[in-house]
Formats: structure tokens, C-alpha cells, sequence
């Protein structure tokens, strides 16, 4: 009862505009108070959160992103998409789901994806007369792969949270980053053939790319789709830890947009610092925040009381996890990702502790939902983003994304009936932090 008072008047208090770090701050540091008198340690407490190595990975994973973000690489990423997939019924939305999965594991941002692919997508797809909902709803969805497909920054701050290894947290996130662009790949390819076939106009559709075509757009494109083996590939042989991977794709994008695109200035290098460090420096504080809010919620016990009431109740595991999707979608309808994850995350680690869940796994369906965060109204990101790009109104974007969201339940239903497609993967790779 006192967890949920809490988070009522923290949600109260985040929507009256307060920043998030600064509501954690505040809730946990009045409890510190009650229970202790005095905030004495609070300046060791923050420094010996912050003094963590592996957050040396988000602020590199931003500015690999930054670096090929403004190096402009993504036209060839969609070109080549395109030349390899237009003679698909719905091939431009195939190929907008494959450059937002290649993108992916670019930018590790879902925000960045919609928006970068958004902006050459959206206005080629209404060119060649795709219906505008279908448009809207699958840069949407294609967008949410950014932060389930590694790298992924809320991956680093779960795994951080939960002390669980981030290299398997993004081995854990390949197949089940693939099979959502799979489902959203085959769906765009269903509606897509049968528009065709109400309205008579398959003989419309563009004829597959000769070899020649596919050889250009794979040269064009061959150096932007270095980056994602690079850095996955060290982290999945055990060659580099995860913050070493970080550092080494970080020079590989320098290097790719000064060197091969060469549309990379000493401005362009200035104002992707400037916005890496403005990033990196909010997320830090709301770890800070995040960490006294879940002391807080140590000593009030109620991650303690949360096992109880599991054992009450007699849960398994299937329970347990289901239970806990549909809050986190609840809350996902409110707040943004990384409150969910650093709210959630501290209270819920005792349970799984107990029924012998596997965070990787369970990390792995939390990212789902936090997709489906993105793409559900009233606040999603990625709608907002989608308004901007295309200048239409918001309820139109939001009916666009409804099918998706249905499609988003059934890939995580799948997962969490399977969770070999999140754990094969980890199980394989020679592991590392």
C-alpha cells in the first residue's frame, strides 16, 4: 500500500512537470529522512553508484550514433532495402522495416530510428500511393526495433540495475529483434497484396532489381552495415567487453563518416559531443535518482513484501510474468521507458530471485513492452515523432499504430512461450560484461 501511494504521488508530480531524477530525489530522500534523520551519507551513496564502469558504454554507444547519425548514412541504408526488396507486395514498407532493423543496431535509440528512416521513408511511401495508415503505423513500429536490437541504452541501464551481464542482455535481443521485423515485414506484405488486389494494381508494383542494381546499392551502402558486426561480433566471441565494444564502434563511425562518406566536419564532431554529453549527463542523474529510490524502497521492505505476496498467492512463474507485462503496459501509457525500468526493476529482482526467473529473459520481454511504450497513446515517442515528420493529425497516427500493438503482444506471447528465442543466443557466445 505505501509502494502504491508513492508511485501515485510520483506519477502525480512527474506529470506536473517535475524531471524525473529530481521526483526520485526528492520521494527517496524524504523517506531517508523519516527513517534515518539526516542525509550524511547521501554524497557517498551517489558517488559509489555513479562509479560504475560499464555506464562508460552509453555515453560511446551515443556518439557511435551521433557519428553516423549526422554522417547521413541511412539513405543508403533505405536505398539499398529498397533495391533488394521493391518487387515485394508492400516492398517499401519491407525495406523500412529492414533499414529500421539495420539502423537498430546503429543508433540504439527507438526515437532516433523512426525519426532518421521516418524522414526519407514517409514521403517516398505516400509518393508511390501506399495508404497513409499503413505508412504511419510501420515507421512507428519499425522505429520501437532501435532499442531491442543492440546496442540499446535501457538494456545498459536494466543490466546495470539488475546486476545482469549487458553482453548477454544484447545477444538476448537479436532474435527477438528479428522476429518482430518479421512479423511487421510479413504484415506489411499481407495488406500491401490485398489493397493490390481490391484496387487492380499489382501490375504497378516496380520489377526485382537486376544484378548489377544490387551490386551498386550493396557497394553504397557496404560500409554503414560494417558498424553492427563489428561491435556485435567482438561481444558475442568474447574478444571485447561490452564497454570496449562500445569504444571500438565509436572510432569505427568516425572513421566510416570522415573517411568514406567524408560529409563529417570538425562542427559536425562538436555538436555530436555537445548533444552525447547532454544525454549521458540526464540519464546519469536519473540513475542517481533511480538508486536512492530504490534504497528507499529497501528499507521500507517492500521488495520483501512483494516475495510474501507472491508466495500468498501461490504464483508460478507464467503468472508472475504476465502479471507484471500487463502493469508495465499500464504504466507504459504514462511514463517513459527508463522510468519504467528504474521504478520496476528494483522491486521486482527479490521475486524473480525466488521463482527462478531468468533476468536476461526477463529483461528481454521488459524491452518488448517498453517498445509497445512507444507506440501506444496518449504519450508514445515514437507517435509524436511520426506527427512531426508526416504533419498530420495525432488520432490519425494513433489508429495506424493499433494493428502493430496487436502484433507487438503476439511476438512477446511468443517469447515468453519460448524463451530459447531471447536465451539460445547468450548461451552460445563466449560471454562477457
Amino acid at each position: 500500500m505505501i509502494f502504491l501511494v508513492l508511485l501515485t504521488l510520483l506519477i502525480g508530480f512527474l506529470y506536473l512537470g517535475m524531471p524525473m531524477f529530481a521526483g526520485m530525489m526528492v520521494f527517496a530522500g524524504a523517506i531517508l529522512w523519516w527513517e534515518d534523520g539526516n542525509l550524511g551519507t547521501l554524497g557517498e551513496f551517489v558517488f559509489a553508484h555513479i562509479n560504475v564502469s560499464l555506464l562508460v558504454a552509453i555515453p560511446l554507444f551515443m556518439l557511435m550514433a551521433q557519428f553516423m547519425v549526422r554522417g547521413r548514412v541511412v539513405d543508403d541504408l533505405y536505398g539499398a532495402a529498397h533495391t533488394y526488396l521493391r518487387h515485394l507486395p508492400g516492398g517499401l514498407g519491407v525495406a523500412t522495416v529492414a533499414a529500421c532493423t539495420i539502423f537498430a543496431a546503429v543508433s540504439g535509440s527507438s526515437v532516433a530510428t523512426a525519426l532518421t528512416v521516418g524522414a526519407v521513408a514517409i514521403p517516398q511511401m505516400l509518393k508511390l500511393g501506399y495508404e497513409p495508415r499503413g505508412v504511419y503505423g510501420v515507421v512507428a513500429a519499425g522505429g520501437t526495433l532501435g532499442i531491442l536490437i543492440p546496442p540499446s541504452s535501457p538494456m545498459i541501464l536494466y543490466g546495470v540495475v539488475a546486476d545482469a551481464s549487458i553482453g548477454a542482455l544484447f545477444m538476448a535481443g537479436v532474435l527477438p529483434g528479428l522476429l518482430l521485423a518479421a512479423i511487421f515485414a510479413f504484415w506489411c506484405m499481407w495488406t500491401e497484396w490485398r489493397r493490390e488486389k481490391r484496387t487492380n494494381t499489382r501490375h504497378l508494383r516496380p520489377k526485382r532489381a537486376s544484378l548489377p542494381e544490387m551490386g551498386a546499392a550493396l557497394k553504397r551502402s557496404f560500409w554503414a552495415m560494417t558498424l553492427p558486426p563489428v561491435v556485435l561480433g567482438g561481444i558475442y566471441f568474447g574478444i571485447v567487453t561490452t564497454t570496449e565494444a562500445a569504444a571500438i564502434g565509436a572510432l569505427w563511425a568516425a572513421i566510416v563518416a570522415i573517411g568514406v562518406y567524408r560529409n563529417f566536419g570538425w562542427r559536425d564532431l562538436w555538436e555530436a559531443s555537445q548533444e552525447t554529453a547532454r544525454t549521458t549527463a540526464m540519464l546519469f542523474m536519473v540513475i542517481v535518482g533511480a538508486g536512492l529510490f530504490g534504497y528507499m524502497l529497501t528499507k521500507l521492505r517492500i521488495p520483501d513484501q512483494l516475495v510474501q505476496l507472491v508466495i500468498a498467492y501461490d504464483l508460478g512463474k507464467l503468472e508472475f510474468i504476465v502479471a507484471m507485462m500487463v502493469v508495465i503496459f499500464i504504466l507504459g501509457l504514462i511514463l517513459e521507458s527508463i522510468s519504467i525500468i528504474l521504478i520496476t526493476t528494483p522491486v521486482v529482482l527479490p521475486v524473480l530471485a525466488h521463482l527462478g526467473i531468468d533476468k536476461v529473459w526477463y529483461g528481454v520481454l521488459l524491452t518488448i513492452n517498453l517498445e509497445l511504450a512507444l507506440i501506444s497513446p496518449p504519450v508514445g515517442m515514437n507517435l509524436l515523432v511520426i506527427k512531426t515528420i508526416a504533419k498530420v493529425p495525432l488520432y490519425e497516427i494513433d489508429r495506424a499504430a493499433i494493428p502493430y500493438i496487436v502484433l507487438m503482444f503476439v511476438g512477446m506471447a511468443i517469447v515468453i512461450a519460448f524463451p530459447a528465442i531471447a536465451l539460445w543466443l547468450p548461451q552460445t557466445m563466449a560471454l562477457g560484461r
